[in-house]
C-alpha cells in the first residue's frame, strides 16, 4: 500500500511559480521530500507568466499550480498590470492542461485596505481566480519575520522608524511554506484560509524588538498616521479577523537562529487529513 502512494505522489507534477525565491524554494522542497514530482518555475528556468513563455510546456501533465510570485514593483500601475496579467495567462494555460486545482499566496486583510494600489491588485488577482473556471484555495498569509529589516528600511527617515501601533501577527516564511504545500496537496478549498504567526504583537513593537536584536541603533516612534503599503491602517488591518490556522515558530526563537534567510525578492499542520471547517472563509 505504501509503495502504491508513493508512486501516485512520484507522477504528481505540482507545478510552484516563483519557485525559486523565499517560499518557492521552501514549498518546493516540502513537496518533493513528501515524494511529489515538484517543478519550480521562474524567468530563470524559462518561464515567464507575463509574456506566456514556457507555461504550456512547463504545465504539461500539471495536476496543481502553485502561485508564490510577485510583482519587482509596488507602483500602482505596474503591480495591477503584473498580477492580472500573470495571473490571466496561468489560468488560461492551466485550463488547456487539465489542471485540476490553482492555489495562491496572498495577503491577509488585502480586502480591507483599499487605498493601497498593492491591495487592489491582490484583490484583483483573487477575482480572477475565484471567477475563473479552475479549483482553487486561496491562502491569507500575514507578514513574514524575513521582511522586519525591508519594513523598516521604508518607515526610515534618517535615523528614525515611523510605523502605526497598530496589531501585528507576522509569522516565519518556513511556517507559510509549510501551509501552503499542505494545501496544494489536498482537494481544492474552493474558498480562503488565513495562516497568521503565534503570537500578536503592536506593529511597532515587533519592528523594535527585531532592529534590537540587529542591535540597529534606529529609534522606532509609534505613529497612528505612519504609512504602510501606501495606506493608513486600523487596529485590524494587518491581522485574521476570524479563525486563522497559526504557525508554530515564534519570532523570538526566529530571531535567535544564528542564520536568517533574508529575502532578496519575494503554519505547520498536522498530518490528519482535510482542514477543519472553522478554518474556512469563503467569498
Amino acid at each position: 500500500m505504501r509503495t502504491t502512494m508513493t508512486n501516485e505522489k512520484s507522477n504528481m507534477k505540482i507545478v510552484v511559480i516563483g519557485g525559486t525565491g523565499l517560499i518557492g524554494s521552501k514549498v518546493v522542497s516540502k513537496l518533493s521530500e513528501r515524494g511529489y514530482d515538484a517543478i519550480a518555475a521562474s524567468p530563470n528556468s524559462g518561464v515567464n507568466t507575463l509574456t506566456g513563455e514556457g507555461l504550456a510546456e512547463v504545465l504539461a501533465g500539471a495536476s496543481v499550480v502553485v502561485d508564490v510570485s510577485n510583482s519587482p514593483s509596488f507602483e500602482d500601475g505596474p503591480v495591477m498590470d503584473f498580477f492580472k496579467t500573470s495571473t490571466g495567462n496561468l489560468l488560461t494555460n492551466e485550463a488547456a492542461a487539465g489542471v485540476g486545482h490553482h492555489v495562491v499566496l496572498s495577503i491577509v486583510g488585502c480586502e480591507s485596505l483599499p487605498d493601497s494600489g498593492y491591495m487592489r491588485a491582490k484583490v484583483a488577482q483573487e477575482k480572477l481566480i475565484r471567477e475563473s473556471s479552475i479549483p482553487y484555495s486561496i491562502i491569507r498569509a500575514t507578514q513574514f519575520f524575513e521582511f522586519v529589516n525591508r519594513i523598516a528600511d521604508s518607515a526610515t527617515e534618517s535615523n528614525t522608524v515611523r510605523l502605526p501601533p497598530v496589531r501585528f501577527q507576522p509569522m516565519a516564511a518556513e511556517d507559510v511554506a509549510s501551509t501552503v504545500a499542505r494545501v496544494a496537496m489536498e482537494s481544492p478549498l474552493n474558498g480562503i484560509v488565513e495562516v497568521a504567526g503565534p503570537e500578536q504583537f503592536r506593529f511597532d513593537e515587533l519592528i523594535r524588538l527585531g532592529l534590537s536584536g540587529r542591535n540597529d541603533p534606529r529609534e522606532v516612534i509609534a505613529d497612528p498616521h505612519a504609512r504602510y503599503f501606501g495606506t493608513e491602517l486600523s487596529e485590524y488591518s494587518l491581522v485574521p479577523i476570524n479563525d486563522a490556522l497559526l504557525g508554530e515558530i515564534r519570532f523570538e526563537d526566529w530571531l535567535s537562529q544564528p542564520a536568517r534567510q533574508t529575502p532578496t525578492a519575494v503554519a505547520t499542520a498536522s498530518n490528519s487529513g482535510g482542514w477543519p471547517t472553522r478554518y474556512r472563509r469563503w467569498y
